[in-house]
């Protein structure tokens, strides 16, 4: 199925303002009180208004992965102070999206360095967000901090065209950022590279690495299994995305329903997303 030409210009409008608009929309959401819960004996993370943001302290300082928005960094720093004296010295983002790199400014300013992917940062410089990193990988980054290792992976497009999954292997541990979220609708920035098509391969290949616990970008602390599930909800997620944009794009994602899929009706960021699918789907 093809779009029409005027179709596909509806489409780029909507994308663009869906770019802008996210950032806006997550701001409005209420903001809980940031915790910090233990998820290994090296490992733990911090929950609340915004990405989970994965703390792994060591002998020689923090290696922290996202940071959420700007608002929260002082906060961050706060409970970080409450399991370790040592400062931050690695922040990881998974992406570019302000709910998990708004504190990169802050954390520069402490004398941390910030790294992700290189299609992040591009990404971030088109958006003109504070806290560029000084720091970009292709592939592969590893860390190794007092005696620690932490490795960032950039395995192909998914929730944006430059999403990193941030393993941790003494820990059997995985942090995918919005790659996985639970629980809630996968929100495709199409705008920023996303992909709806190529999300669940992307999946598959994080599944290689011997992990058993997944701290997604939002949601509680999860299993594999988990993971393994959202494979298969993305390709059921899809397989409705595109049956709903062949009725039209403009009304499509009415015409979604994942409430079996325990994500409601769909909605909200998940929503705009929709005509970016449909512009995918019909390629």
């Amino acid at each position: 199925m093809a779009f029409p030409k005027c179709a596909i210009t509806r489409v780029t409008l909507i994308l663009a303002g869906a770019a802008g608009l996210w950032v806006a929309w997550a701001q409005q959401q209420p903001r809980p009180a940031l915790t910090i819960e233990k998820v290994t004996e090296n490992l733990w993370v911090i929950v609340g208004n915004g990405g989970n943001v994965a703390v792994m302290p060591t002998s020689e300082g923090v290696i922290v992965v996202d940071d959420k928005f700007a608002e929260d960094a002082p906060a961050i720093l706060a409970r970080i102070k409450t399991i370790t004296d040592k400062p931050v010295r690695y922040v990881l983002n998974t992406h570019h999206h302000g709910d998990h790199t708004g504190g990169n400014a802050a954390m520069l300013a402490a004398n941390a360095e910030i790294i992700l992917s290189r299609n992040a940062r591009a990404n971030m410089v088109t958006g003109n967000q504070s806290g560029l990193p000084h720091l970009t990988f292709s592939d592969e980054q590893q860390v190794f901090l007092g005696g620690k290792q932490v490795v960032a992976k950039y395995l192909g497009r998914g929730h944006t065209n430059g999403d990193a999954v941030i393993y941790f292997p003494a820990e059997r541990a995985l942090h995918t950022g919005d790659l996985f979220v639970t629980p809630g609708a996968p929100f495709c920035d199409t705008a920023n590279g996303g992909s709806i098509k190529d999300w669940d391969a992307t999946i598959q290949k994080v599944l290689q690495y011997d992990f058993d616990i997944v701290i997604p970008g939002h949601g509680p602390v999860s299993k594999k299994a988990d993971l393994v599930k959202w494979v298969q909800t993305l390709a059921t997620v899809r397989a409705r995305i595109k049956a709903a944009c062949a009725g039209g794009v403009g009304d499509a994602a009415k015409r979604i329903d994942l409430k079996d899929l325990g994500m409601g009706a769909g909605g909200g960021l998940f929503d705009r997303g929709v005509p970016g699918m449909c512009q995918e789907l019909a390629q």
